[in-house]
């Protein structure tokens, strides 16, 4: 691979001896510990080498991977599922976005796959053992699988091949992806290296060639070097062309070039030979654009046998060691692990972009290592490093080596990757972002919630909004989701701590819940009398999208009420006139609007109360901002002119309750029906004092509205009359959203609004009981959103309507949301499956990926590496141990029984799966919830036709017809059995 511009290292992931992630890895080789050598119980009669931790758990149920298939799949597989959903996440690239991107789809990202190994000593156990065997064993085993399991369940349609070239197989596969990623057959690329250790068979070769270590430690270029200690482990890379990586986190490192050759005809089919590395070194550099002198430090092969550590001290001391002030510094890795075979490339690639990343080489080997006298390192132009080295400022250039035992050998030149800084400050104001999560089950949720909340706690406070960012955009897709809105990461981290701690997770926060779900929201905007002052000027000053649309409505309504701005910016005492109070909520509700569109909320219908009409009438579409801002502006002067003694007042009785006092106050009417006992009365200050000294003379306690008038009231027609002069100027619009009129009581939408509607809603009292109940019986929102200053419309709202109280948000809250609101919001409907544009959040600086701890798997599943002999048996569940299916005897078995039948039906499913009956339901469907494929389905064919014997030869197509469901495909047998039994 050639290139000056270079692929970059975007993600990665691994798991080696000691080191279950990337960070314990990277802590491990700084401390120049060792993992290898050491026998782990119950592993290959206790040999020892260099074992990963908890090696046979697999969250098999995040893959939807059944139990049977999980216990008959290779181990490498298991460990590349993981590590590469990991490596993706870990490169901000959220996995479940790769699925399905083909060549055909030019403006997508095609994800290519290259999986190195060696040997094969699962399989090939496997395979000697018929006993085991399955129908889906092929799947289950072999090389091409390794590849072709990752680049199936992750739905990724680039290249997808499993390289094998012994020791090297990981570099020779880098070197495969990144000539791919320039030949754009694929626009990314995982590169994975995998071993695991089960039989001996291998060790009694090294024994046998002299080449084992006798304590199982590999001790590269020391004097004590006496062979290979085995180990096993998974490393993942992800790779992208450079000038394509600048929209994810930044890169670990750049590859620069990259060379593969090969021994040829040497001293013998397994002695390296020093020409063929010196060679594939040389090349590399070339191709790389680096002169050998640059290099500045080498992750060499470095296995511990004598000779191959003595040819390759001559093949570096013959390039990297020529010409050089200083020596050139080497290491390996294996110093640390042990030879992980056909990882081991992947596992000193890996150090080496950490190090190039983090700026400095750690210890090449154990402290006080004196190196092979015989290697005469010095005098080759190489230093072995056995105390951690800072690397210089400016650009530094790395190689790595990894030499296969057939002769085939690889080199890599990398350098450091630059990008932007960390400290990169908001360029808007310090405002709530949002944190969210989401993850396959509720356990799982709880699981990751710990993880991410010990990042947070050490997050510095300047990268928070980058953190949400990454959150909001990586982990994500998966269909439990969780949010939190916060302005800092210790606030965060204390959240995701109480939710993980919390019994029920819904229960704790409105910001829990399921991808399933498809949220609709309805907008609802209050009316006079809710205004407050500053209402929304935090918003003006962290939110784009309310800030933009207030602009809009501000100079809308200058013409007709100079200083809107100001009286909606400032602390004006003008906010409870009647002649602002109306124009002031109206622009708060168009303001809103632009917000939570921004957001985006898309509505599936709008109701206004009162005066919220307007702002939803301009959201439905069915007005003109400019005819809004007329209409609400000279409704207002004109109810500002009528004479003073007005008032309103809101009462907690049912209408037929308020007839007779109605009847004694001609000058008071009932201005809007609320609820079943909501009421409230508008009309002369006087006669709403003498009613309200009855009520409360009965015990009924009465609430005076914020109005200087009777709005909706007898002494409000005056006002009508001159406004029905401006209304008729006013271009008939039809709504193109369900618009619910609180004066008709009814949807309107397709219904001309003309200027009879608007003064109409001047002095009809507001029937806002029964336009809710009519949008929610048409519409059944999930969720209703409060368009106004605070939560002024919820508590009527839960009167009239069955819902949970997390259904009523509210875009804005003067009182106690500073800002924050759009950001709750967001949480809120994220929770609810919404997919909110984020950007309305964050300022462009942070809509940088920044680097969150990957997914957590589950470890309760377990599946042995080991593989117990057991004969040869008839059909069984997948690699699970059991019995051969007994045929169902008596009238179950001919159709008779139902019970028996249905038994049966249930027990051959259960088997398939390798579950218990009691996970097998009649209802289950076979693709969608069981999760059957067409392997799975002989499988079943042959189980039934076994305890069924009543049903005869069963047809694969017959049976297709009646797969809906377990329920369905017993009624068709039981319908079979009856005719053979004819």
């Amino acid at each position: 691979m050639t290139t000056r511009q270079g692929v970059a290292v975007v993600g990665l992931d691994c798991r080696f001896p000691g080191a279950p992630d990337a960070p314990a890895f990277w802590r491990l080789l700084m401390a120049a510990a060792e993992a290898g050598g050491r026998a782990a119980p119950g592993r290959r009669g206790g040999r020892p080498a260099g074992y990963i931790d908890d090696e046979a758990a697999f969250d098999h149920g995040f893959f939807a991977i059944d139990d049977a298939e999980a216990a008959g799949l290779d181990p490498r597989q298991r460990l590349l599922l993981q590590a590469a959903w990991r490596a993706l996440e870990d490169a901000g690239l959220p996995p479940l976005s790769l699925a399905g991107r083909s060549a055909r789809d030019r403006d997508r990202a095609r994800t290519g796959v290259y999986v190195a190994t060696m040997g094969d000593e699962w399989g090939g156990a496997r395979l000697a053992d018929p006993g085991s065997l399955t129908a889906r064993s092929g799947t289950g085993t072999g090389h091409a699988m390794l590849a072709n399991r990752l680049s199936y369940q992750l739905d990724l349609r680039g290249p997808s091949l499993t390289v094998d070239t012994a020791c090297s197989s990981s570099l020779v596969a880098v070197h495969l992806a990144c000539s791919a990623l320039l030949l754009e057959e694929c626009d990314i690329a995982v590169v994975a290296g995998v071993n695991i250790l089960v039989g001996e068979g291998l060790d009694r070769i090294y024994e046998r060639a002299g080449l084992a270590a006798g304590d199982g430690r590999c001790k590269p270029f020391a004097a004590g070097a006496d062979g290979i200690g085995r180990a096993e482990g998974v490393g993942v890379v992800v790779l992208r062309r450079l000038a394509d990586a600048g929209d994810g986190p930044t890169p670990y490192a750049v590859i620069r070039g990259s060379a593969i050759n090969q021994d040829g005809r040497s001293n013998g089919m397994t002695a390296p030979s020093r020409p063929a590395q010196r060679d594939v070194i040389e090349s590399a550099c070339h191709r790389a654009g680096v002169d050998l002198t640059e290099v500045g430090f080498v992750e060499a092969h470095g296995t511990g046998t004598q000779l191959g550590d003595l040819i390759e001290a001559g093949a570096l001391g013959d390039t990297y060691g020529k010409d050089r002030e200083e020596p050139c510094a080497i290491g390996s890795v294996k110093a640390n692990i042990g030879h992980a075979e056909g990882a081991a490339g992947m596992a000193g690639l890996i150090k080496t972009v950490l190090a190039l990343h983090h700026r400095v080489l750690p210890p090449g080997s154990r402290p006080g290592t004196a190196p092979g006298p015989r290697l005469d390192l010095a005098r080759r132009g190489l230093r072995l490093v056995d105390t951690a080295v800072r690397l210089p400022d400016g650009p530094v250039h790395a190689g790595v080596s990894s030499f296969g035992m057939g002769g085939s050998n690889a080199h890599i030149v990398l350098s450091t990757a630059v990008g932007a800084p960390d400290d990169q400050r908001p360029e808007l104001p310090s405002s709530a972002k949002v944190f969210t999560l989401t993850a396959d089950n509720p356990e799982a949720l709880r699981r990751n919630l710990l993880a991410q909340a010990d990042a947070l706690e050490e997050l510095p406070p300047a990268l928070f909004g980058r953190a949400c960012w990454s959150s909001n955009t990586v982990r994500t897709g998966l269909r439990q989701r969780f949010a939190v809105a916060a302005e800092e990461p210790l606030d965060a981290a204390r959240q995701l701590r109480e939710a993980a701690r919390a019994t029920d997770l819904l229960g704790y926060s409105a910001s829990f819940g399921s991808s399933d779900d498809e949220p609709s929201v309805a907008l609802v905007f209050s009316g006079e009398g809710t205004q407050r002052p500053l209402m929304g000027a935090d918003l003006y000053r962290t939110s784009p999208g309310y800030r933009a649309a207030f602009d809009e409505v501000a100079k809308a309504l200058e013409p007709y009420l100079p200083g809107t701005r100001e009286l909606l910016l400032e602390r004006d005492v003008r906010m409870h006139q009647t002649a602002f109070s109306g124009p002031a909520l109206f622009a708060l509700q168009y303001a809103l609007t632009g917000m939570v569109s921004d957001l985006g909320v898309r509505p599936v219908a709008v109701l206004g109360h009162g005066c919220g009409e307007f702002a939803a009438a301009c959201a439905a579409g069915a007005l003109s901002l400019d005819d809004a801002a007329r209409l609400v502006t000279a409704r207002a002067t004109l109810l500002q002119a009528l004479p003073s003694g007005g008032g309103m007042l809101a009462v907690p009785c049912r209408a037929r309750d308020m007839e007779d006092p109605l009847s004694r106050e001609p000058s008071v009417a009932v201005a809007a029906v609320n609820g079943p006992r909501a009421l409230v009365l508008s009309g002369s200050l006087a006669a709403l004092e003498r009613i309200a000294a009855r009520l409360r003379g009965d015990g009924v306690e009465c609430e005076p509205l914020r109005v200087q008038h009777a709005h909706y009231s007898p002494l409000a027609r005056p006002a009508r009359e001159a406004f029905e002069a401006v209304a008729a100027s006013v271009r008939t619009g039809t709504a193109r959203l369900p618009f619910y009129s609180t004066v008709r009581g009814a949807d309107l939408a397709g219904r001309a609004l003309d200027g009879a509607y608007w003064a109409d809603q001047l002095t009809s009292p507001v029937r806002f009981a029964k336009a809710l109940s009519a949008l929610y019986e048409s519409q059944r929102p999930t969720h209703l959103l409060e368009m106004g200053p605070g939560p002024a419309l919820s508590p009527l709202i839960h009167r009239v309507l069955p819902l949970p109280r997390e259904a009523c948000l509210t875009a804005c809250d003067v009182v106690g949301g500073g800002g924050r609101e759009p950001a709750r919001l967001a949480a809120a409907l994220f929770g609810a499956g919404l997919d909110p544009r984020w950007e309305e959040l964050y300022a462009p600086g942070e809509r940088t990926a920044h680097r969150l701890p990957p997914h957590t798997f589950s470890t309760s599943s377990r599946f042995p590496y080991e593989i117990q002999p057991r004969g040869i048996r008839g059909h069984e569940a997948h690699g699970m141990e059991g019995t051969a299916a007994e045929p169902v005897s008596g009238p179950g078995g001919d159709g008779g029984a139902p019970g028996d039948m249905a038994c049966a039906v249930q027990e051959a499913v259960a088997s398939v799966l390798g579950r218990s009956t009691d996970d097998v339901t009649d209802q289950d469907r076979f693709y969608e919830d069981l999760g059957f494929d067409s392997v799975m389905l002989m499988e079943l064919r042959h189980r039934l036709e076994e305890r069924l014997p009543g049903v005869g030869e069963l047809s694969l197509p017959d049976m297709l017809a009646a797969l809906t469901s377990v329920e369905s495909l017993t009624e068709y047998l039981r319908s079979r059995s009856a005719a053979v039994a004819v």
